[in-house]
């Protein structure tokens, strides 16, 4: 059986890093953090059993693996790239296309469309799937939904409410929270590390997952306690998918942003919408720390 590629991720730190020569100008560039960027270099490192970067007090330079890999990796994700956009023409007629991470049209979105679509029977709709804020930068969108801290996402953007981070596990999942299993959504600035710190003491965590709503599934399947986004908490606990394994939350440095295209009345409904929805949603609790 052939081996299977490293993720992609890995590829764009890499490429970033290596056009930038420091790991923190490409996490900017990227949207993630730098420790994250760092960390899919170091794996990508691992995978192909070479050093790609020489790490010096005054920033990074390529060895001749990494000089030897960056153009490869930067003409495959340029052809990546365009073959992407040959696919976004299309009829526009009456179609609202949507920027959002899956979390985010999965646990937020999804639960009500059938009452924005009941609103605006007309519309269509064309859900496009993002993580990073420099995804929003490839795609052509008349709503966004980036995720990532104010100076990342710029001035324009809303921010949705509520914020913060929860811990949330399955009801069936018993015990206290300092001795269940936890689950890590790596790639975001605050985690059970900052609540450990600030709230109290926690098991390390055992399981890693890339995304909020990878750790919601995880944790309703009662692997563990997830400490996600309280936006994307509010169904899973009205539904009884979830329920919170403390009344304790976390302020985080980071959330999700709305912002439209001015002037695209069919945004300007969604927009109008999602706010409503959100702000009718039952309080599941105030966030400190």
């Amino acid at each position: 059986m052939a081996k299977s590629l490293p993720p992609l991720t890995w590829f764009r730190a890499f490429e970033a890093a290596a056009r930038q020569l420091n790991f923190t100008a490409a996490a900017q560039e990227l949207g993630m953090t730098q420790s994250a960027v760092s960390q899919h270099v170091k794996a990508l490192e691992t995978r192909l059993g070479v050093t790609l970067f020489l790490r010096r007090a005054r920033g990074l330079s390529l060895t001749d693996e990494g000089r030897m890999l960056l153009p490869q990796v930067g003409s495959a994700l340029e052809t990546l790239a365009d073959a992407a956009r040959g696919f976004e023409a299309g009829p526009t007629k009456n179609l609202l296309t949507i920027a959002s991470s899956v979390s985010v049209a999965e646990w937020v979105i999804a639960p009500h469309l059938a009452e924005f679509k009941a609103r605006m029977p007309d519309l269509r709709l064309r859900f496009v799937g993002t993580i990073w804020p420099d995804d929003y930068n490839t795609v052509r969108a008349d709503v966004e939904i980036p995720f990532g801290s104010r100076s990342q996402v710029g001035r324009a953007g809303i921010m949705l409410e509520p914020g913060g981070l929860i811990a949330l596990k399955a009801p069936g999942l018993r015990g206290p929270l300092e001795d269940l299993p936890l689950i890590e959504s790596v790639g975001t600035s605050d985690g059970w590390s900052k609540w450990r710190d600030v709230v109290g003491p926690v098991l390390q965590p055992e399981i890693f997952v890339d995304s909020y709503g990878a750790a919601l599934h995880m944790a309703a399947q009662g692997n563990g306690v997830a400490l996600v986004s309280a936006l994307l908490a509010q169904n899973a606990l009205s539904s009884g998918q979830l329920v919170r394994a403390s009344p304790a939350s976390l302020q985080s440095t980071e959330g999700y942003f709305l912002r439209i295209t001015p002037d695209v009345p069919g945004a300007e409904a969604f927009r109008d919408w999602l706010l409503e929805r959100l702000a009718d949603a039952p309080d599941i609790g105030s966030v400190q720390g």
